[in-house]
């Protein structure tokens, strides 16, 4: 990044690449676990839940991309080992061991909530500092994270209909 580019963050950036690395973890494991999920769910209503699943991966493939982009043109390097995914995490990963509809879904509102709250904490960093780049991209990625909940959310009261 430019000389001026990363005077204009108005934040430390080093931390702000320390924060999107570990967002960047999380995207990648949201994605594996959206896209093998689809692979092995199981139950009720399982079409319909496969591509809502599948929609998802590749939206949080998008947000990692975007991530890695914003990493990089700030100077920094996006995590380069799936190793350390797991070591950087906020969120974590919730292997799918029970591939029953309802738990996948239980499994993925858990990740989009926490998700969610891992850009709250990254949009208020970024409030007050003149980034708005990072701020309009991080506030992007939250909003498709709320609809990812309310998305799985509606799959699953539908779900919970059929009883």
């Amino acid at each position: 990044m430019g000389t001026i580019g990363t005077k204009i963050v108005g934040t430390d950036v080093k931390e702000l690449i320390e924060l999107f690395n570990k967002a960047l973890a999380d995207e990648w494991l949201a994605y594996y676990q959206y896209w093998v999920g689809a692979k092995v769910l199981k139950g009720p209503m399982r079409k319909a839940v496969e591509a809502e699943l599948i929609e998802h991966a590749n939206e949080e493939l998008k947000h990692a991309e975007m991530l890695a982009e914003r990493i990089t043109i700030l100077g920094g390097t996006p995590l380069l080992s799936p190793k350390d995914w797991m070591e950087k995490t906020n969120c974590g990963y919730d292997a799918p061991t029970d591939p029953s509809v309802k738990k996948i879904l239980e499994q993925n509102i858990k990740g989009e909530q926490c998700a969610i709250m891992t850009y709250k904490k990254i949009l208020d960093k970024l409030k007050g500092s003149d980034d708005q780049i990072s701020f309009n991209m991080i506030r992007k990625i939250m909003e498709d994270e709320v609809e990812h909940e309310e998305d799985l959310q509606a799959l699953e009261e539908d779900m919970n209909m059929m009883k």
